[in-house]
């Protein structure tokens, strides 16, 4: 029987609203200090101390959290735009948010003490995690004692928790759940328990901290062990019924959106100041780039307003019902994936555009460029989506990895 989300009933939409305004007004008040910290947390490679303190302090990162354990627990339109708002200062910080936001909707699946001890009791509580289950972990008494080396642990220099993945080892082989498939778990440490390794070298997103961390034969007690595929529990709101594949999708796509945006933004800043060489006329003033531009602008407006026509399209019934189907599903597919994918294809424009200023480092387009190149290569934003949501429209049997589970 397909798991069914409690219904929004518990609290008004004009309670919804308030938090979800307060928290937009937040993320442009604090777009200021994001966009001059740029540089630094691109040089730096993480979050400055005080600017992840602000934003947690904000509850930036509790935005996905329940309302029931003190989160904000925004619906999916109002997230979107929240993090557009991030991603137009500084995309790396706004993927730090939404990777340890999303992230924290296990809180909705764990047992409260334990979601509590993570997100609540422990000041600014951030989680970073794995996405690869490729730990080993052996029972012992009490626990299990966890080894591997783990990557792609995005915010690991400002996180308070890792959450190691891996599987469940006796005499040599993985152990198995009493339905055949594997057990497989989440281990949570605090963050001192690891050793963080600085493995996160890259042309963009230079910020998120996105390292490898390593664990020798580590203790882990049971109850900060949970199954990797746990429902979320029937107390909590019909944003739970959304796969948290697709959260972050379309987060990500949000924030990809928003990087466009600065990009578009930031070229407009420069074809009014900059004449290229042998030229008299200013950039704006060349009919090549007023096309190029108009053409840019257009599309990054119709995919934003994909994107959010369709989150505003799904979320209604979803409330309504606590449940998603397969077809709502496919539906945000295509939304993020071209939000995802034509963003980048924006900030090209825009770098094409600026010529050899755009090359250097000191120029804010350098870092769009880079930013939305690496967003285009992870996994929520693979060209592979449209094949997947193609043959879901013409009536075959997708794989549902990335749509999220299937209707029973």
């Amino acid at each position: 029987m397909r798991w069914r989300a409690r219904p929004d009933t518990m609290h008004t939409m004009s309670t919804a609203h308030s938090r979800a305004c307060s928290l937009l007004d937040t993320a442009r008040e604090l777009a200021p200090a994001i966009r001059s910290a740029a540089p630094k947390i691109e040089q730096t490679r993480a979050l400055p101390r005080p600017l992840f303190e602000q934003l947690a302090d904000a509850g930036l990162f509790q935005m996905l959290i329940p309302h029931q354990l003190g989160g904000a627990e925004l619906d999916l339109p109002c997230y979107i735009e929240v993090v557009e708002e991030l991603g137009k200062a500084d995309a790396s910080t706004a993927w730090c948010v939404n990777q340890g936001g999303v992230w924290a909707t296990h809180a909705v699946c764990v047992p409260p003490k334990l979601a509590r001890e993570i997100w609540v009791e422990t000041p600014r509580g951030v989680v970073a995690n794995t996405p690869a289950p490729t730990a080993t972990a052996i029972p012992v008494d009490g626990g299990y004692r966890i080894t591997g080396r783990q990557g792609f642990s995005t915010g690991s220099p400002h996180a308070s928790w890792i959450a190691a993945r891996g599987r469940i080892m006796e005499d040599g082989e993985p152990r198995r759940r009493a339905d055949g498939t594997l057990d497989i778990r989440f281990f949570m440490m605090p963050v001192g328990e690891v050793k963080l390794l600085d493995t996160w070298h890259t042309r963009g997103l230079r910020g998120t901290g996105t390292h490898h961390f390593q664990i020798t034969d580590h203790f882990v007690p049971e109850e900060r062990t949970f199954n990797q595929d746990l429902p979320p529990r029937p107390e909590y709101g019909p944003l739970y019924a959304i796969p948290r594949t697709q959260l972050f999708a379309s987060g990500d796509a949000a924030i990809a959106l928003g990087n466009a945006r600065a990009a578009l933004d930031a070229f407009a800043k420069l074809a009014s100041e900059k004449a290229p060489g042998n030229m008299s006329e200013l950039l704006r003033d060349q009919a090549m780039v007023q096309y190029e531009i108009g053409q840019a602008e257009a599309l990054l407006r119709a995919a934003r307003a994909l994107l959010r026509e369709t989150v505003r399209e799904i979320w209604e019934p979803i409330r309504a019902t606590g449940m998603t189907t397969l077809a709502q599903r496919a539906t945000l597919r295509t939304a993020t994936t071209f939000a995802l994918r034509k963003s980048a294809e924006v900030v090209d424009t825009t770098y094409n555009l600026a010529g050899a200023t755009a090359a250097f480092e000191s120029h804010p387009l350098q870092r769009y460029f880079q930013d939305a190149h690496v967003i285009t290569q992870h996994v929520q934003s693979r060209m592979s989506h449209y094949q997947l949501i193609g043959s879901y429209y013409l009536g075959l049997d997708p794989d549902n990895q990335y749509l999220g589970g299937t209707d029973n």
